[in-house]
């Protein structure tokens, strides 16, 4: 956690549109907050594209559990697993930040955490890999998958 206020701990998220860290009381995620910079909603439960200029700065600046989609356009099981992965940003909400990367417009980035099918999930907490699988999921099982991690 970034801090704590008499109103309960702050957590960190990076805004989506301009990647600026902002602090955001843990119990409020729900509230739709806003980024105090630029005014995009920090937590709309949407997944979001991360390429190789935004990715190291939108995790390090951010608390929230991350799942990384790394997918490609012209994969099958990835374009079928989209709406699934769509649902579960949803489901998961405020407790975590789901992200795509694009392997083929960021072939550096999935060098560099060695992805050798698509797609391929990696949970990240704290800025830190903390858990992978690859192959297609369904919703529900990615939702139960990150929080049990």
């Amino acid at each position: 956690m970034d801090g704590s206020t008499e109103n309960g701990p702050l957590l960190q998220v990076a805004c989506p549109g301009c990647l600026t860290a902002n602090r955001v009381l843990a119990a409020r995620t729900a509230d739709s907050p806003k980024c105090g910079r630029c005014g995009t909603a920090l937590l709309d439960g949407k997944p979001l594209a991360l390429d190789e200029r935004s990715f190291d700065a939108f995790i390090a600046r951010t608390e929230l559990p991350i799942v990384v989609d790394f997918w490609a356009p012209w994969c099958g099981p990835c374009r079928a697993m989209a709406p699934a992965f769509e649902t579960a940003a949803r489901d998961l909400g405020p407790s975590a930040r789901l992200v795509k990367v694009d392997t083929d417009a960021s072939p550096g980035l999935a060098a560099r955490f060695g992805i050798r099918s698509i797609p391929t999930l990696i949970l990240f907490r704290a800025g830190r890999e903390s858990a992978r699988r690859s192959g297609a999921i369904d919703a529900g099982s990615l939702t139960r998958w990150v929080r049990a991690q």
